[in-house]
C-alpha cells in the first residue's frame, strides 16, 4: 500500500507540473555564462596573469557553460580532479575512468580562484606565464602541452569560443606587466629583501662572539646580519663551516647577504608548529622558509611546490 501512495504521489507531481506549466531551470546559453563571469576571469587575470579569454573559454568548455553535472552539483567550471593535496570536498563521477574524484567548491567564484592558483602553482605550466596576455592561442597550445586536457583538440575548441564571442577583448583590460611575472632572471644573484621578522619580533637568548645577538625561531637559532657580513665571516664568529652557513639557510655561496637578514646558525626544522600561512604581495616560498624557520624542500614538499614557484596573495601555504 505504501509503494502504490508513493507511485501515486510521484505521478501527481508530474500532472502538476504539466498542467500548471512548471519545467526544470533553464540551462544557460554561452553568451548567459559569458556575461555571468567575465567580470571574475578579468579580475583573475589581474591577479595572476592568466588572459580572461582563455579562463572564460575554459569554463564554457569544461562545465558545458554551466550546464554539467559537475558544475551544478559541485561547482567545478574547470574540471579540476582532486589530487593529492586536496582536502576540501569532493565530488565523483565517471569520466576518463569510472567514479574519479574531482573538487567540490562552495561557489563558481572559489572554483575560478582555485584554476588561477592550480594553473599558478604547478611547474609544468611555468613557461605559459611567458607568453603575452594577448597571445591565446599561444596560450591555447601551451595548456595542450603541459597536458592540462587529455582531447586532442583542446586548443582548437578554445580559441572557436574566444574567437566566436570576441573573448580576447577582455584580454586587453589586462595588466600586461603580469604576463612575465613568472620568469627567473638571474634569479640566483641575490634573495630578494624580504624580510618579514625583524629583531624586534624577538628576544636574545644569548650574546655570541663579537656581541652577536642570538635569537630562536622555531626552535633553531637565528641571527640577524649585519652591514658587511658574509658567509665567511658568520662561520668565523660562530666555529662553523662556511658550506653550513648557506645550507642553513636554503641559499648558495655566491648569493648576497644584507643587512638586517635572518641567518640561522643552525638546521631549520621540518615543520612549524603553526598549520598554514597566507600569502602577502612579494613573498616567495624561501622568504616563508626563513620566516618559519621550515627546510625549503619540506616546504616544496607540502605544497607540491617548486621552490621558484611564484606566489599570489592570498594563497595558503602548508607549514607541515
Amino acid at each position: 500500500m505504501r509503494h502504490q501512495l508513493l507511485v501515486y504521489f510521484i505521478l501527481l507531481g508530474g500532472f502538476l507540473n504539466i498542467c500548471f506549466g512548471q519545467s526544470p531551470p533553464a540551462k544557460m546559453t554561452k553568451e548567459e555564462y559569458i556575461r555571468e563571469y567575465s567580470d571574475i576571469a578579468v579580475e583573475e587575470m589581474n591577479l595572476y596573469g592568466i588572459p580572461a579569454s582563455i579562463t572564460l573559454a575554459q569554463g564554457v568548455l569544461e562545465s558545458t557553460h554551466g550546464n554539467s553535472p559537475l558544475a551544478t552539483d559541485a561547482n567545478n567550471h574547470f574540471g579540476i580532479k582532486c589530487h593529492k593535496e586536496w582536502t576540501g570536498d569532493t565530488f565523483h563521477t565517471d569520466d576518463d575512468e569510472k567514479n574519479e574524484c574531482f573538487r567540490k567548491y562552495t561557489s563558481p567564484e572559489e572554483s575560478y580562484k582555485d584554476h588561477s592558483l592550480f594553473l599558478t602553482s604547478r611547474e609544468r605550466y611555468t613557461f605559459l606565464f611567458e607568453i603575452s596576455l594577448n597571445d591565446y592561442k599561444g596560450w591555447a597550445y601551451g595548456l595542450k602541452k603541459a597536458g592540462y586536457a587529455t582531447n586532442p583538440n583542446y586548443p582548437e575548441l578554445l580559441i572557436k569560443i574566444i574567437e566566436d564571442f570576441k573573448l580576447f577583448e577582455l584580454d586587453k583590460l589586462g595588466k600586461q606587466d603580469l604576463a612575465h611575472k613568472r620568469k627567473h632572471n638571474e634569479k640566483d644573484a641575490a634573495i630578494i629583501k624580504q624580510f618579514s621578522n625583524s629583531e624586534e619580533d624577538f628576544e636574545p637568548v644569548s650574546i655570541g662572539v663579537s656581541h652577536r645577538k642570538i635569537y630562536k625561531n622555531n626552535g633553531v637559532k637565528f641571527i640577524f646580519a649585519k652591514d658587511g657580513d658574509t658567509f665567511e665571516k658568520i662561520a668565523t664568529d660562530f666555529q662553523l663551516y662556511t658550506f653550513q652557513v648557506y645550507k642553513n639557510n636554503d641559499l648558495r655561496k655566491k648569493n648576497a647577504i644584507e643587512e638586517g637578514q635572518m641567518i640561522y646558525i643552525e638546521p631549520k626544522k621540518n615543520k612549524s608548529s603553526e598549520q598554514t600561512h597566507i600569502v602577502k604581495p612579494g613573498e616567495t616560498l624561501h622568504g616563508i622558509s626563513q620566516q618559519y624557520a621550515i627546510k625549503l624542500k619540506k616546504l616544496c614538499k607540502y605544497n607540491t611546490l617548486d621552490k621558484d614557484a611564484t606566489l599570489f596573495p592570498d594563497q595558503k601555504i602548508k607549514l607541515r
